[in-house]
């Protein structure tokens, strides 16, 4: 099966529309979703993207009933735009009256706009199911989203309000960073909160309008989270935040409306009875959805599984310490058994094994017959070097943190591990270079642990 040309995305008459329009819908909510999702207020794209479904069907009823049921697009589409920002600053309105003067908590007062609203937009839209019967499928649109049947003017629609969200953030970005991480310190500077905050829920208003139309009232909340989700396991600046939220954003439109067309393709051609359609706005929450777990798992510094990896390494490499400090105590010339090594580490026998085949293969131990081991010259140095760390920082809890003797074995035992040289120049230099451990144990000197 030939894949469609990429540039037919954008310059076909069929695909043109819904791609750049869902496109330049995903990259709104990207970055007022970043905002959102920093301010801790995700919910409230839920809330207000059913909050607005009132005002859909609203939109649809006027203009069946003041114009003709079979008006254009163009037209049904402007009326709708204006109820659903109607209905959905209502509730945003009413959420922050239940907030402040009725002292409802937030959770409870989103819930309750949510559900309330909905509900309304309901028993609206049973009326209109019989009497604009026509007009109903086109609220059915904007419940579940259709991108598809877009034109060319939903794009300068999407275009303009997606110029004056970024627009906005653009002026107002170092007000917006002040207020978001420090709004005790930005009303300090004379900075007025609540105009900026008031923009900021405006602009949460048009970027759910924005997206119904696409992925629908049910999952247009998915679309103000996943991308800053993603984007947050990248970056730990705003700026980056914004950047990288939108350009998940983009990648999501644009992914979802080429999934949709193509997987749809190809289950017509070779499943031509099953009739499967991919519907492009679930395609797109998908695809972003998709996006936001690879970030989870894979980012270089938050990701899941790379941390897991360098957790898993982590305890390998003070395994293995521990093991080289377990034989030196004994003697450097001395041979130990697999047995006696066993019965100081808490680990199975297989896993065991493995670490000593390992250190074997990267010469610090030795194999002496079967199961027995002895020290490397380098496993030495290594050995004596742990040691060194582990006493160094008990002679420097008991003597400047006045901790006791008899509790500083422990934490040693943990930082010994992770005391980089720059921190062990820094003991030396403190302790002036002490030659026992509260113990009286000595510690090895450095020229016994040269650099490894």
């Amino acid at each position: 099966m030939d894949l469609t040309p990429l540039s037919l995305f954008f310059s076909d008459p069929v695909l043109r529309a819904p791609t750049i329009g869902c496109m330049l819908m995903c990259l709104t909510a990207g970055l007022v979703g970043a905002i959102v999702f920093l301010r801790k207020q995700s919910l409230i794209g839920e809330a207000l993207s059913h909050a607005s479904y009132p005002g859909v069907v609203l939109g649809v009823l006027f203009t069946g009933v003041f114009f003709s049921p079979e008006s254009d697009d163009t037209l049904l589409s402007f009326f709708i735009l204006i109820g659903a920002s109607f209905t959905a600053l209502l509730g945003l309105w009413l959420i922050h009256l239940l907030e402040k003067k009725l002292k409802v908590p937030s959770d409870a007062a989103l819930c309750f706009i949510l559900a309330t609203f909905f509900g309304i937009g309901l028993t609206i839209a049973s009326e209109v199911q019989f009497s604009f019967t026509t007009l109903y499928k086109k609220v059915q649109v904007y419940l579940y989203g259709q991108a598809a049947t877009m034109t060319d003017i939903h794009i300068l629609i999407y275009g303009v309000l997606a110029c004056v969200v970024i627009c906005m953030v653009f002026f107002l970005y170092k007000e917006l960073q002040i207020i978001t991480f420090d709004r005790s310190y930005a009303k300090s500077l004379g900075i007025r909160t609540k105009p900026i905050d008031t923009v900021l829920f405006v602009l949460v208003v048009l970027a759910v309008i924005i997206g119904i139309r696409s992925v629908g009232v049910v999952l247009m909340s998915a679309m103000l989270i996943a991308p800053p989700v993603a984007a947050r396991q990248f970056t730990n600046r705003l700026s980056m935040l914004f950047i990288l939220s939108a350009l998940f954003g983009v990648i999501s439109g644009f992914l979802g409306n080429y999934s949709s067309v193509e997987i749809t393709h190809y289950m017509s051609i070779y499943y031509p009875g099953a009739r499967i359609v991919l519907p492009t706005g679930p395609m797109i929450v998908l695809v972003a959805s998709f996006i936001c777990l690879l970030a989870l798992l894979l980012a270089p510094k938050r990701g899941l599984l790379l941390r897991v990896y360098r957790v898993i390494l982590f305890r390998y490499q003070c395994m293995g310490e521990n093991i080289l400090k377990d034989i030196w105590r004994r003697g450097s010339d001395v041979k130990v058994h697999f047995n006696e090594i066993l019965k100081n580490q808490d680990v199975s026998k297989l896993y065991l094994k493995f670490i000593l085949w390992r250190m074997v293969a990267n010469g610090w131990i030795e194999k002496n017959g079967a199961g027995v081991y002895s020290l490397t010259t380098d496993g030495s140095h290594r050995a004596a070097k742990i040691v060194r760390l582990h006493r160094l920082w008990e002679v420097y809890l008991v003597d400047y943190l006045e901790v006791g003797v008899e509790r500083v074995h422990r934490n040693a035992e943990e930082m010994e591990h992770i005391i980089t040289p720059d921190l062990e120049r820094e003991l030396t230099f403190l302790l002036n270079d002490p030659k026992r451990d509260p113990h009286q144990q000595p510690i090895p000197p450095q020229e016994e642990t040269r650099a490894f």
